[in-house]
């Protein structure tokens, strides 16, 4: 078996579309990750189930076009002898608009891996895949689609936040005070805004670039919550 495609699903969705999309695969596995705070613990329970040579990662919210499906096939078929691992672009789709800036495009992300050389995936909160060999890029990206609404991403944000503040906190973050509070913010404002250009898109860019500078002073919010109780 060459092929096996694993489906992260983050919630109650239809997966009819994006599974017939899949039909080059050998087979497909689908995990729920929905109540999961940890998904590196999910992406490699699928590892024990999977039977191909290699693993191909699909989000609930992705599309696979024809021309990825092609250029997939055609490498794990013509395998190049050092690269154990491919990185597929994302075209991400945010407020119904493609998005080219604020760190939205390439949006590389690993996917397309040998099982030999798979040594698992790691990080509570941005989980990546260790690998033992050579990253190569693929021309064809990922349809990315993220439907949320600016609800659904403070939903979000609120839930990620959490760990996100919790592994800052048992890293020994330094003490959260005004000083600090500014200059995250600042930083934030000053990477999606100015140098990753956020503006370039639009209001739904603007609207974007500046929720992350929410959603980072939201993580350090929680980071002081948690240093004031352990004080106490």
């Amino acid at each position: 078996m060459k092929l096996s495609a694993i489906i992260l699903t983050r919630g109650d969705c239809d997966l009819s579309k994006l599974k017939t999309s899949l039909n080059f695969c050998d087979e497909i596995v689908v995990l729920d990750g929905s109540h999961l705070k940890d998904f590196s613990i999910e992406r490699n329970k699928a590892v024990q189930k999977a039977k191909g040579n290699w693993f191909f990662y699909v989000d609930d919210d992705e599309e696979v076009s024809q021309q990825l499906k092609e250029e997939i096939l055609a490498i794990i078929h013509s395998e190049q002898p050092n690269v154990s691992a491919y990185a597929i672009s994302r075209r991400n789709i945010i407020f119904g608009k493609e998005m080219k800036h604020c760190g939205l495009w390439p949006d590389y992300v690993l996917r397309l891996i040998k099982k030999a050389d798979f040594m698992g995936y790691s990080g509570e909160l941005h989980e990546q895949p260790k690998i033992r060999g050579d990253i190569g890029y693929l021309k064809s990206p990922f349809i990315h689609n993220k439907h949320d609404s600016l609800s659904e991403m403070v939903e979000k944000t609120n839930k990620w936040s959490e760990v996100e503040a919790k592994l800052m906190f048992e890293t020994h973050h330094s003490p959260m005070n005004i000083f600090r509070f500014f200059t995250a913010g600042f930083r934030e404002f000053w990477l999606r805004m100015i140098i990753q250009a956020a503006f370039l898109d639009g209001m739904e860019g603007i609207i974007y670039g500046m929720y992350q500078v929410f959603s980072r002073l939201i993580s350090y919010s929680k980071l002081w919550e948690m240093q004031l109780k352990d004080k106490q």
